[in-house]
This record gives C-alpha cells, sequence and structure tokens, in this order.
C-alpha cells in the first residue's frame, strides 16, 4: 500500500510523519454491545474493526471493506451512519512512524452478520468479542479509542452530533 507523503498536522505543530487515512467502525448489536477485536501487537489491546484506506477509496468504502476483510461481514449489509468521531496519532506501522487520522463511523450488526470463516485479512487479529458499556468501563485491558464507552453512550443518549468528536 502506497502512504501519502505529504504533511500531516497534530496537536503540537506540524509532522513530517507520512499521513495514514483509517476508517474504523463501531459495531453495535442490539443489545447495545459494541464488537471489538483483539490485537496481538504491542503487549495486545482491544480496538474496533478498521484500518487503512486503498488509493482513491473514501472512508465509508474503507470502512465496509474492512469489516469484510476482518469479520467475513458482507459489505452490502453494512449500513453506517456519519461519521460519529476522529481520532489523530503519530505511531509506527510496519516499523515506519506515521501521522494516522481516523474516521469513526457506527454499524448496527449482529452476532449473525459475523463470518469468521469469510475473513481475509485477519493481520495480527487473535479473537473477537462483544463487550458491554459497563465492562468497557471497568477493564483494565488496554481498549482504543480511549473513551469508546462514553462515545457510544453519549451517542445512544444524545444521537449524532452535529460535528465529529475528536478523540485523543
Amino acid at each position: 500500500m502506497k502512504l501519502p507523503t505529504r504533511l500531516s498536522h497534530h496537536t503540537g505543530g506540524m509532522s513530517t510523519a507520512p499521513l495514514r487515512e483509517a476508517a474504523r467502525v463501531i459495531v453495535l448489536d442490539d443489545d447495545q454491545r459494541v464488537l471489538l477485536l483483539h490485537y496481538a501487537e504491542i503487549g495486545g489491546f482491544w480496538a474496533t474493526p478498521g484500518g487503512s484506506l486503498h488509493e482513491d477509496e473514501d472512508h465509508p468504502s474503507a470502512a465496509r471493506r474492512e469489516l469484510n476483510e476482518e469479520l467475513g461481514v458482507a459489505e452490502e449489509n453494512v449500513q453506517l451512519s456519519a461519521q460519529l468521531a476522529e481520532r489523530s496519532q503519530n505511531h509506527a506501522v510496519a516499523g515506519r512512524e506515521v501521522h494516522q487520522v481516523e474516521q469513526y463511523f457506527l454499524a448496527y450488526l449482529t452476532p449473525a452478520d459475523i463470518d469468521l470463516a469469510g475473513a481475509t485479512q485477519t493481520d495480527n487479529i487473535r479473537a473477537h468479542r462483544w463487550w458491554t458499556l459497563n465492562e468497557l468501563r471497568t477493564t483494565h485491558e488496554m481498549v482504543y479509542p480511549i473513551g469508546l464507552a462514553d462515545l457510544v453512550t453519549n451517542f445512544l443518549d444524545r444521537g449524532m452530533p452535529d460535528q465529529p468528536v475528536i478523540l485523543h
């Protein structure tokens, strides 16, 4: 995959790290549980499904593709919300520093929509799990994005915000 080489901005000034745009999906079921994937990288962590955009791909298309690749979800079964949140940070990908900007969307799926046998790119995914909001608030495991339970609770209580929520 080719990374754009333009300069990216982040809190604290200018970053010369290449920009890596990503789309992530906060998957909810009818019981308001959140689906997270456990990645074996960096000591292990839980995160929402998603990944980087391919060249000439928009964020919603990338989000649907990633759900298909990571969880075997048929792309035509995925209805995404408008962009709910955004997170920006520098981190290493394949040993190379990048400035990743993630756009977060919501999708409602059922456990039956998940077809792990149909997943084609599981990367370093070791497990998937449906979490209650209370479990997300009380876990001692690393979960990204930080504040996910509050973000989902605010959405459920107030609906879609006028502007995407900026996550840290």
